[in-house]
């Protein structure tokens, strides 16, 4: 076994864990920039910009439903491969990674044919109006067709970042980022190609990642190899596989459907550009939650090779530094954003009306955001540990159970507030079941150590 990979069960548990949480939060930082950078451009394209953004929102929810895929092929296999090695079973680890490039492969040639025969009507029930379907069209048509780039470099990007390697995984989300931050102005104002462009910068960015993300995984210098014997589905560790990545699965699709709730909400009760200030909205809020969700990324296989290992009183320490920096992390964002909304609205739009009215919801939309670090640590220790149904409990319970009606109740007694409204109730109330749970799970840890 790799030197890499015995320091997770005998390093300074601080040191191993800003070691391996600072590339993954860099990578995950810049991986969302691809819809972030393409967002701050569209909004600037001349006389269209804020149509045009409210139509990258609109395309929001199929987007998080091609990567959501990803995760649910990946996302519960890189903590199985993670504690595999673990107990010493790299053979194991092999069978995990190759299942996963089988499943993710398939994926990408079925799923963006359902949404095509679908599209039209997949835009509209988002939230689509006349004025904005054109942009969400061009968009979103582009970008499916590098859906297999997508589940490469999302999905395979993990079981990098499982084996310790978090640098190798910040690189290759690194090489995507920059390629699409130089891009993008060169696609939608010098070829004067518009939204069109920027979904083919993502594309050709997101193409670039996969392939780094594939050489690496094939070659002498990863622990998990991709090999050819081992490119087939084991049954048994798709089943496994599966189970627990339905939960960052579940987590991605009902994140979609917030999104639509929130969007035709908007649309009904206020109009286009309440639309375009909740993709504002949830710019900023990803934001925060993607380092956050680097962070807790990065030290998930500090706890998921120790849990392997039977080592505890790593596992315990690691989950206690975690819910430390997560929760002073989410509190210090919120304290921020609140403080100069215009400021950060700016980023994204120069029209003032937009600027206003999300400086206006801003501060409430956002409340509940300052405790969503124990939600963070709470699922990481869950998943790190193997358990999928806990964490998907409160995936579930934050957007389905409260989230969901309440952004559909809320407006008809307080108009389109009413959906700002709904935001920092669930938010509020899931961090706080998060907390219990992890706190029951914690202490039956340490009584069994």
């Amino acid at each position: 076994m790799s030197s890499q990979n015995s320091n997770m069960g005998t390093e300074n548990i601080s040191k191993l864990m800003f070691r391996l949480a600072l590339p993954s939060i860099a990578a995950q930082l810049i991986n969302v920039l691809y819809n972030i950078v393409d967002r701050m451009y569209v909004g600037r394209i001349p006389d269209v910009g804020a149509d045009a953004l409210t139509g990258l929102g609109v395309s929001s929810p199929i987007l998080l439903i091609v990567s959501a895929f990803s995760m649910f092929i990946s996302g519960g296999a890189a903590p199985l491969a993670s504690i595999a090695l673990g107990k010493g079973d790299k053979e194991e680890s092999d069978k995990i990674l190759g299942t996963s490039v089988f499943l993710l492969t398939i994926i990408s040639f079925i799923l963006p044919i359902i949404i095509f025969l679908n599209l039209e009507a997949l835009l509209y029930m988002f939230g689509a109006s006349d004025v904005t379907y054109s942009y969400a069209n061009q968009y979103t048509s582009i970008y499916l067709l590098g859906t297999i780039f997508v589940q490469y470099a999302l999905g395979l990007n993990l079981f990098i970042s499982s084996q310790g390697q978090a640098k190798v995984a910040m690189f290759s989300v690194v090489i995507g980022a920059i390629t699409n931050i130089i891009l993008d102005p060169i696609f939608i104002f010098a070829f004067d190609m518009g939204v069109a462009g920027a979904a083919i910068a993502t594309v050709i960015s997101q193409a670039l990642s996969a392939t780094f993300v594939v050489r690496f995984l094939v070659s002498d210098k990863s622990i998990f190899r991709i090999r050819k014997e081992c490119l087939k589905i084991d049954w048994k560790i798709a089943k496994k596989s599966l189970a627990l990545g339905i939960t960052p699965f579940s987590m991605q699709i009902t994140e979609s459907a917030i999104m639509i709730v929130f969007n035709n909400s908007l649309l009904q009760y206020g109009g286009d550009i309440y639309v375009g200030t909740m993709t504002i909205l949830q710019s900023l809020i990803q934001l925060l939650v993607v380092p956050v969700s680097g962070f807790t990324h990065g030290i998930q296989p500090i706890i998921s090779y120790n849990y392997g290992a039977r080592n505890r009183e790593r596992v315990l320490k690691t989950v206690k530094y975690t819910a430390i920096i997560a929760l002073a992390t989410t509190f210090s964002y919120y304290i921020l954003v609140s403080s100069v909304p215009s400021i950060f609205a700016s980023i994204f739009t120069t029209d003032t009306q937009l600027i206003d009215l999300v400086s206006k919801v801003l501060p409430i939309f956002m409340a509940g955001i300052s405790l969503f670090g124990m939600q963070m640590t709470a699922q990481t220790f869950f998943l790190g540990t193997g358990q999928a149904g806990k964490p998907l409990f409160i995936a579930l319970l934050r957007k389905v159970i409260i989230l969901i009606p309440l952004a559909l109740i809320l407006p008809k007694f307080f108009g389109v507030m009413g959906v700002f409204y709904s935001e920092p109730i669930a938010d509020t109330i899931s961090a706080t079941t998060s907390g219990i749970l992890l706190y029951m799970s914690v202490k039956k840890l340490r009584d069994d150590e």
